[in-house]
């Protein structure tokens, strides 16, 4: 089995526990405004490294001094495209006992996808909103699977963190941060919800793949704001 992948981050700190290994993987079936990888989209599109999953571990393996307090999270993209590689790649470092990390947006809720729970010790879960009037035009999708995939997280017990994308004109509103704070506040396996401030680094990717960009005009979120959404959310559910 060969899986794409869109690029390697040997010493990652920002997604999960401790130094990490992170594996992004390419494809996705979402279209987020605020997406800062439109490159990882096509599944199709050349990848900078295809491997087996016993590759890619061998990989690992080469900075296993350096991620024994982390682990390994594979990302995206969206790593559910290629669930049955994620699968067997997890295996692999569960035998060896390496910890390790799912950052998904569970827009695929299929058997295969859930498969890979069996060997995740934590689930990055991106909520971009929790308003179903914006979901489908803000990511080209329902939220329905992203619902179900945290009820099922919660259901098996499976430890969560929270990714939530704070975007100014969208996601920046008081009304909107409190109605996805107490709709997260029904789930006890989240452990954590981390705010990230919306950024336009990713804008040049648009103009070289000859795609428009969808924020056009909308600027960076600021310190401040984003410290004043930590506040809002904190009000309803202190994990930030």
């Amino acid at each position: 089995m060969i899986g794409k992948i869109h690029s390697l981050e040997s010493f990652g700190t920002v997604d999960g526990p401790g130094i990490r290994f992170v594996v992004f993987m390419q494809g996705c079936p979402m279209r987020c405004m605020f997406c800062h990888n439109p490159d990882t989209w096509d599944v199709n599109a050349p990848a900078q490294y295809n491997m087996t999953p016993e590759e890619l571990f061998a990989e690992v393996m080469k900075y296993k001094n350096f991620i024994k307090s982390g682990g390994v999270t594979v990302s995206g993209g969206e790593p559910l495209v290629q669930a049955e590689f994620v699968e067997d790649f997890f295996k692999i470092c569960k035998q060896n006992n390496i910890h390790t990390a799912l950052d998904t947006s569970g827009v695929i809720f299929t058997e295969k996808a859930l498969n890979i729970l069996n060997y995740t010790d934590l689930v990055l879960l991106d909520i971009k909103t929790a308003d179903d009037d914006i979901h489908k035009s803000y990511t080209g999708c329902t939220r329905d699977n992203n619902q179900r995939f945290l009820e099922h997280l919660q259901s098996i017990g499976k430890k969560v963190w929270i990714r939530h994308v704070v975007v100014p004109g969208y996601t920046f509103d008081d009304n909107r941060l409190k109605a996805l704070a107490e709709y997260l506040s029904q789930y006890s396996v989240i452990e954590k919800v981390d705010l990230l401030p919306y950024h336009t680094m990713g804008k040049f990717k648009y103009q070289n793949l000859g795609i428009d960009y969808p924020l056009e005009g909308v600027k960076d979120l600021t310190k401040d704001e984003l410290q004043h959404a930590k506040d809002v959310i904190n009000t309803v559910l202190p994990l930030t």
